[in-house]
């Protein structure tokens, strides 16, 4: 019983939104021929009694009911007399703990956990794992995020932190999102060599601005437009027959460019 009052209070003390605060009691110690209804929520009919009964329920009516038994049986008047017995109790119960919080609290606890969910092409699994697990355990290394992936593309996504769930999220939805020429993108250069610089557009997502498409006259050498780490905004130009991406950082407006940056920024 006690399970029940001290689950709900938790819940609406990390602001987990709920229809109605539910509370419970009963249980029962035989003698003999005897018989004695507790209303009880300290468990000591769990370890003493015959009859562990769960009458649990809002102030509107029950909502479940549960029983263990130690005897063979009970009388049906006895279940009658405990569950009509339970409601006072019940409702005594629930308003003492609506003393102690009588709603649940407008923010979510830091401390409860994020659960997320996303849903994507069952045919990008193998993707998202990696070789032996490589890819998806090195999402939860750097997130600190729980990853379970169903057959039919279904992703949950679990964390103690807000933000580390929504970083796993995003890598993952970054990863799988489909791709299309025209696309403007804020990113990170990752790499520069002689004919180019790799830049990192969405988490999981790289692909190369050729030397001729930092800029709209000619390069001599690639650091002198970008090193590694600066910001870029780019579109995808090309996703040629090997699914390599080719970047360009011409032809960009620049309100793509601002919201470019604003959903990067959202995205962190």
């Amino acid at each position: 019983m006690g399970s029940v009052c001290g689950s709900t209070l938790a819940l609406m003390d990390a602001g987990v939104p709920i229809t109605k605060p539910v509370s419970a009691a009963m249980g029962l110690i035989k003698e003999g021929d005897e018989m004695r209804i507790l209303t009880d929520i300290q468990g000591i009919e769990d370890f003493l009694g015959d009859m562990d009964f769960k009458v649990a329920g809002t102030d509107s009516g029950i909502t479940a009911l549960q029983m263990d038994m130690k005897i063979p049986g009970l009388p049906l008047e006895i279940i009658a007399k405990a569950i009509e017995q339970a409601r006072p109790a019940r409702l005594h119960i629930l308003e003492k703990m609506l003393q102690t919080i009588d709603k649940p609290r407008t923010e979510t606890s830091p401390f409860a956990p994020r659960l997320l969910t996303i849903k994507i092409d069952p045919e990008l699994i193998g993707m998202i794992i990696g070789p032996g697990g490589k890819t998806i355990k090195g999402i939860t290394e750097e997130t600190g995020a729980k990853i379970d992936i169903e057959d039919d593309g279904t992703v949950t996504i679990s964390a103690v932190d807000e933000n580390k769930a929504k970083k796993a999220r995003n890598i993952i939805l970054g990863m799988t999102r489909k791709l299309n020429e025209g696309d403007v993108y804020a990113g990170r250069v990752t790499r520069v060599i002689p004919i180019g610089a790799f830049v990192e557009f969405l988490p999981g997502k790289e692909g190369m601005v050729h030397i001729s498409q930092l800029a709209d006259y000619r390069v001599g050498k690639v650091e002198d437009e970008v090193a590694v780490g600066d910001e870029v905004i780019v579109k995808v130009r090309e996703i040629d027959s090997k699914g390599r991406i080719n970047l360009t950082r011409l032809g960009i407006h620049p309100e793509q460019a601002t919201a470019a940056r604003e959903a990067a920024a959202i995205n962190r």
